[in-house]
C-alpha cells in the first residue's frame, strides 16, 4: 500500500519546486518556493509532498554526488591523476574555502530538504484533521513518520560535516562528554516553515538532541505495534521509502557518533536481527543473473539494501562514477580523474568479492585507459553504473545511492563492541561480514581500531563515511606520492587537529542580513 507513493506521476515534484532566489540557504524558501495558500490541504496534496521529498534527495549535492564523494576524496581513499580534468581539486588539495560552491551547494541541499520537511510537518495537521478515510489516516500517519526520520537523518548530515565530533571525557575517546557539547557549536535548528526563527547555530548537544527526538517521534509513527522490534510490517529490503528498520539504521549511526555505544549496539541489533534483510553474498540474484553481492552495485538490487533512493531511466541524479572512469569523454577509453590509493588495494585478500565488484583493470573493463601514462592500480568501477541503465539506454556512471545498508550495521555494532571491551562479539561481527564476502576471519586484538578502520574502507569505500570515521576517531593522515599521480595534493600531511575535518559554513549565510551565524576555524583560515 505504502508502494503507491512511488507511482505518483514525476510531477508532483513540481507541485514544490518552484525556484527562488534566496541568497541564504537558511531563507523561509529553502531552495523552494510553495504558495501556501494553495498547497497541502487534501491527502493527496500532502501524499505528492511527500513524493516531492524524496525527489529532492536525487539532488546531485546529495547522496548521488558530493555528499557521497567529497568526504573520501578528502580523505586517503583515492590519488588524482596527472593531467586530470580538475574536478573537486579543492576538495582533494585540502583549499576548502567558505566561497566553495559545491560546499555550498550540499549544505543549502540539505536545508531545502529540511525546509520541504518543516511545511508538510506544519500543514499535515490540518489535512489529519478534514481526513475522514480511515485508510489515508494510517497513511498520513506513515508519511509524516518518513519525514520526521528524513529531517533527521538531514541534520545528522549537516552536523556531520560541519561541526566537530562529539566530544570525550576521556583521552581514549569512549566516554561522551554532554556538557562539553553542550559549549560547542552545531547547526542552525529550523523547525517551522512560516514562523521566524533564530538564525544562529544551536550547540552540538541541542542539535543532536533534536535529530534524536526526531528519531523518536518517526520510530513511534512507523511502528506496526508489535512488540518485537525486529519485526515489522513495512520493513522490507530494496526499499525506496524510510521503513522503522531505516530509523533504527540511521539512529545507531547517530549513537555511534554520539559515542553511545549501547544504543549503537541496541539498534544496529534491531536491523541485524530483522529477518527482512541478509548479507549478500555469492547466491545468485534470480532477477539480475549475477552473484547478490555484485547485483548491488550492478543493479542497485539486494537483500542488504535497507533503504536506496530510487532512480529511473528518465529521473534520476548524479553520475557518482564519472570522476573515477570519465568513460563518456569518448565512449573508447577511460579518463580517470582519481585512482584508489595503493594502500587500500593492498588491504582485500584474493578472494575478497568486494576488491572484485570495486576495482577492475583493462583486462576486466576491456577498455584501455586514455592517458599517455601508465596506471598501475585498477580503476574504480564500483559505479560503473545501473547495467540497466547503461545497456538499454547509454547511461553511464548512474547508480541508485544506498544510503543505508545492512553492512554498515555490522561495522557500527563491531565498533561499539570493541569500546565497551567485547571485543569478541565484534570479531565475530566482522567476522561474519569478511565471510560473507568471501574473505577469511577477522581477529582483534590491542589494535582494535585499526582493524575497525581497515574493515569500514574495505566494505564502504566511497559511500562518504571515510573523513568523519577520521574526525571521531581523532586520527590524521598522509599520501604517498607516485608518478602516476598530479604534484599537488599527493604528498599531504594532515594531522588530526587540523580544522578542515569540519567544513567552513558558507559565506553567504554568514553574510545573509539578519544572520548571527558564527562559522568554524576553517571559515578563517
Amino acid at each position: 500500500m505504502k508502494n503507491t507513493i512511488l507511482n505518483i506521476s514525476k510531477i508532483a515534484a513540481a507541485v514544490l519546486l518552484v525556484a527562488g532566489s534566496a541568497t541564504s540557504c537558511l531563507e523561509k524558501y529553502p531552495g523552494s518556493y510553495i504558495p501556501e495558500e494553495d498547497a497541502m490541504q487534501t491527502f493527496q496534496d500532502a501524499e505528492q509532498h511527500v513524493v516531492g521529498i524524496y525527489s529532492s534527495l536525487k539532488s546531485s549535492s546529495l547522496y548521488s554526488g558530493y555528499l557521497t564523494l567529497f568526504p573520501d576524496i578528502q580523505a586517503d581513499l583515492v590519488m588524482a591523476t596527472l593531467t586530470n580534468s580538475n574536478p573537486y581539486a579543492g576538495i582533494w588539495e585540502w583549499d576548502i574555502r567558505p566561497t566553495n560552491s559545491m560546499i555550498e551547494s550540499v549544505y543549502g541541499s540539505l536545508y531545502s530538504v529540511i525546509g520541504n520537511c518543516n511545511f508538510y510537518l506544519e500543514r499535515v495537521g490540518d489535512v489529519i484533521a478534514s481526513e475522514t478515510n480511515e485508510d489515508n489516516l494510517e497513511l498520513l500517519d506513515t508519511y509524516t513518520g518518513e519525514v520526521y526520520a528524513i529531517r533527521a537523518l538531514c541534520y545528522s548530515e549537516l552536523i556531520k560535516c560541519f561541526c566537530e565530533a562529539y566530544p570525550s571525557s576521556d583521552a581514549d575517546g569512549n566516554n561522551p562528554d554532554d556538557e562539553a557539547a553542550k559549549n560547542m557549536l552545531g547547526v542552525v535548528l529550523r523547525t517551522k516553515y512560516s514562523e521566524p526563527e533564530p538564525v544562529k547555530r544551536a550547540s552540538l548537544y541541542d542539535s543532536y538532541q533534536l535529530v534524536l527526538s526526531d528519531l523518536a517521534r518517526a520510530e513511534e509513527l512507523l511502528d506496526d505495534g508489535d512488540d518485537d522490534p525486529t519485526v515489522n510490517e513495512g520493513d522490507e529490503y530494496d526499499n525506496y521509502y524510510i521503513s522503522l528498520a531505516a530509523v533504527y539504521a540511521i539512529h545507531a549511526r547517530v549513537a555511534l557518533n554520539m559515542r553511545d555505544w549501547e544504543n549503537a549496539v541496541t539498534y544496529s541489533s534491531y536491523v541485524i536481527d530483522n529477518e527482512a534483510f541478509a548479507l549478500s553474498g555469492t547466491s545468485t540474484n534470480q532477477v539480475t543473473g549475477y552473484p547478490a553481492f555484485d547485483s548491488l552495485w550492478y543493479y542497485d538490487t539486494g537483500s542488504e539494501i535497507i533503504w536506496r533512493i530510487g532512480f529511473t531511466q528518465t529521473s534520476y541524479g548524479g553520475a557518482l562514477g564519472t570522476a573515477f572512469l570519465n568513460y563518456t569523454r569518448d565512449y573508447t577509453y577511460l579518463y580517470p580523474d582519481y585512482v584508489p590509493a595503493e594502500w587500500v588495494i593492498n588491504l582485500y585478500s584474493e578472494n575478497d568479492y568486494r576488491y572484485q565488484a570495486y576495482f577492475a583493470d583493462e583486462s576486466i573493463t576491456g577498455i584501455p585507459n586514455g592517458y599517455s601514462f601508465e596506471i598501475p592500480v585498477p580503476l574504480v568501477v564500483k559505479y560503473w553504473g545501473n547495467r540497466s541503465f547503461t545497456n538499454t539506454y547509454q547511461i553511464y556512471h548512474v547508480c541508485m545511492p544506498k544510503p543505508l545498508r545492512l553492512a554498515e550495521q555490522y561495522l557500527i555494532r563491531a565498533e561499539a563492541y570493541c569500546r565497551t571491551n567485547d571485543t569478541g562479539l565484534a570479531a565475530n561481527d566482522l567476522t561474519t561480514l569478511s565471510q560473507s564476502r568471501g574473505a577469511g576471519a577477522v581477529s582483534i586484538g590491542a589494535d582494535w581500531l585499526e582493524t575497525i578502520s581497515d574493515e569500514r574502507v574495505k566494505e564502504l569505500y566511497m559511500e562518504g563515511f571515510r573523513l568523519n570515521d577520521l574526525k571521531r576517531w581523532g586520527m590524521g593522515f598522509e599520501r604517498t606520492p607516485n608518478s602516476y599521480s598530479q604534484t599537488e595534493g599527493n604528498d599531504l600531511e594532515i594531522s588530526a587537529d587540523d580544522p578542515l575535518f569540519v567544513w567552513p559554513i558558507p559565506q553567504n549565510d554568514i553574510e545573509a542580513p539578519g544572520s548571527d551565524i558564527e562559522g568554524n576555524e576553517s571559515n578563517n583560515r
